[in-house]
């Protein structure tokens, strides 16, 4: 008799991340926020509702949005983020899930390398963990855009940033957090997990 195939659905996804980037120190606190596309035309995800502590997520925890970021089912208030989300969504058509993070190391390196506009990470073996790329020779730009409280105006610098830099794996708010995405939650998680252990790997080297 053939076993049954045990569906996962998206929302437990995220709260299975959260609670392992909780572990890890990434989400401290009430720190980031996880979506997933659920559809594209009409744009409807899955998000985090807000003020909630990472290491404790489940799948009731989870806000079902449409375009506009309005509430269509779910209970609580998406984050002020949630444009951020929206608009990587429309100007990536392959991105599926993003996951935002805060870290010690990246939010070091976000300061440190703020003037020249972008985290760069070339010759690890572990980039070959970050969609598409085939050999450690590749070089990682992770661009650095100044955080702000006005969302709408930042996620039109966002819009910006990932039009002008087709490739790219994440994006990162000075002082504040990481953004990055997938065509899966698995592939966004994997890509979370690889960019952590570049920071620290960089800021060891850097010796902060």
């Amino acid at each position: 008799m053939a076993e049954k195939t045990t569906l996962v659905s998206p929302s437990e996804e995220l709260a299975e991340a959260g609670r392992e980037f909780y572990r890890r120190g990434w989400v401290l606190g009430t720190s980031g926020n996880f979506s997933a596309l659920l559809t594209r035309k009409p744009l409807r995800v899955c998000v985090t509702a807000s003020g909630l502590e990472k290491g404790k997520l489940d799948e009731t925890n989870f806000l079902e949005l449409d375009d506009n970021a309005a509430v269509l089912q779910g209970f609580g208030k998406p984050s002020a983020e949630t444009l951020i989300h929206l608009t990587i969504y429309r100007f990536l058509p392959r991105a599926r899930s993003i996951l935002h993070t805060h870290s010690v190391w990246g939010t070091i390196l976000s300061d440190h390398f703020f003037e020249q506009g972008a985290i760069k990470i070339d010759g690890y073996e572990m980039l070959k963990g970050l969609a598409g790329v085939k050999t450690h020779e590749h070089t990682e730009r992770v661009p650095i855009v100044e955080n702000s409280q006005d969302y709408v105006a930042l996620a039109q610098v966002i819009e910006s940033v990932v039009r002008e830099n087709p490739g790219i794996h994440g994006i990162y708010l000075r002082r504040h957090g990481l953004y990055t995405w997938g065509e899966s939650v698995s592939e966004a998680k994997r890509h979370i997990e690889i960019f952590e252990f570049l920071f620290e790997v960089l800021g060891r080297q850097l010796k902060f």
